[in-house]
């Protein structure tokens, strides 16, 4: 199981997807995003303006769910995955046969130390952190927010406020992956 992680808009799903990509059936990408928290439970919480936040996440189900993949007891275990059109996880999205010869899980937080989430990193064989240049980073964010319908203005506000913030959080993880990746 190879996990990627790094900042948002650092480039992750780009170098999962290719990883994925060169290996075809014989592996499959489980993204962390399909464990994002559905709007109407994070505006129930108070959370909805952090959306993305270590917190907004059922990272309890994502860690049960590397369990069962790690040690598959069942021919196949189905994976939730996330629709940015409309913002909101798909249950039961992706089927991961138990014979697959790789999982690749990709979000922001994997190295994460604390809380539900330090138990991710021993279910993982390898993190590869990924990371870019700070301004196309961003540049990216920007660009991300308004191809799924923010305006200019509320896509930088969300890329220099929520989005830095826990961009701030994976940095500091970095020490923790076996590999840095550089996608400049």
């Amino acid at each position: 199981m190879l996990g990627i992680t790094g900042p948002p808009g650092a480039g992750k799903s780009t170098v999962a997807e290719r990883v994925i990509a060169a290996l075809g059936d014989r592996a499959r990408l489980v993204p962390m995003d399909g464990f994002h928290l559905p709007d109407a439970e994070l505006q129930r919480l108070g959370r909805r303006e952090r959306k993305g936040a270590p917190d907004t996440f059922d990272a309890e189900a994502y860690v049960a769910l590397l369990a069962r993949l790690r040690a598959p007891a069942e021919a196949e275990v189905r994976a939730p995955a996330f629709d940015r059109e409309t913002d909101e996880p798909v249950a039961d999205a992706i089927v991961v046969p138990r014979e697959l010869g790789l999982v690749v899980t990709e979000g922001n937080y994997l190295l994460l130390d604390d809380g539900p989430w330090a138990a991710v990193r021993e279910l993982l064989d390898e993190v590869w952190y990924v990371e870019a240049d700070e301004s196309e980073r961003i540049q990216r964010l920007i660009a991300r927010h308004v191809r799924f319908g923010k305006s200019p203005d509320a896509a930088r506000a969300w890329a220099l406020g929520p989005d830095q913030r826990n961009a701030e959080r994976v940095a500091a993880t970095r020490g923790r992956a076996d590999l840095v990746v550089h996608t400049d």
